[in-house]
């Protein structure tokens, strides 16, 4: 196979006429200096309005919010400081101590206000969860530990019994 020949135009190609490029350049240079001077204007407008006090005085002032919003917000505010002071640390180690194999914590709930802490699990067998009742009773942290529901789930092939149990936080207050 040949090669073709490949012919190169090394003549530049005529240029645009630049006059519609330096009409629009400086058209914008007129609305930038026209926008500019109203801006001025402007200023010296809000300036004097200021001097004169017109400018404050259409401002409207607001009212202060009524007293009882007030008193709901900071109800609302001191109840999340309170579920925020939870005694996480003496929870979090009363339940590491009183962990078995055999159960599996699901849920739990502290609730500051009452000084309680619901807790729902699942024991594999009815012996783990008597025990792991006796050992929360045992835990530093936690008194009155009430078993408050159990169920065996008859749907899973394991029976898992899923339990309920009510404690007192002794540092929650």
């Amino acid at each position: 196979m040949a090669s073709q020949r490949v012919e190169l135009d090394y003549v530049a190609a005529a240029r645009r006429p630049r006059w519609p490029g330096v009409a629009v350049l400086l058209l914008s240079l007129l609305l930038a200096t026209w926008l500019l001077a109203r801006y001025r204007d402007a200023q010296v407008e809000v300036v004097r309005l200021e001097a004169q006090g017109g400018l404050a005085a259409q401002r409207p002032l607001r009212a202060p919010p009524p007293q009882a919003r007030l008193d709901e917000e900071s109800r609302a505010a001191e109840a999340v400081v309170r579920q925020l002071s939870v005694p996480w640390a003496t929870l979090i180690a009363a339940i590491e101590q009183t962990a078995t194999k055999d159960v599996a914590i699901l849920q739990l709930q502290p609730d500051v206000e009452q000084g309680l802490l619901r807790l729902t699990a699942e024991a594999r067998r009815r012996d783990a969860m008597f025990e792991y009742l006796r050992r929360l009773s045992a835990a530093k942290g936690l008194a009155e530990v009430h078993l408050v529901s159990h169920q065996v789930q008859e749907t899973d092939p394991q029976r898992p019994i899923q339990f309920a149990v009510h404690a007192a936080m002794r540092e929650a207050r």
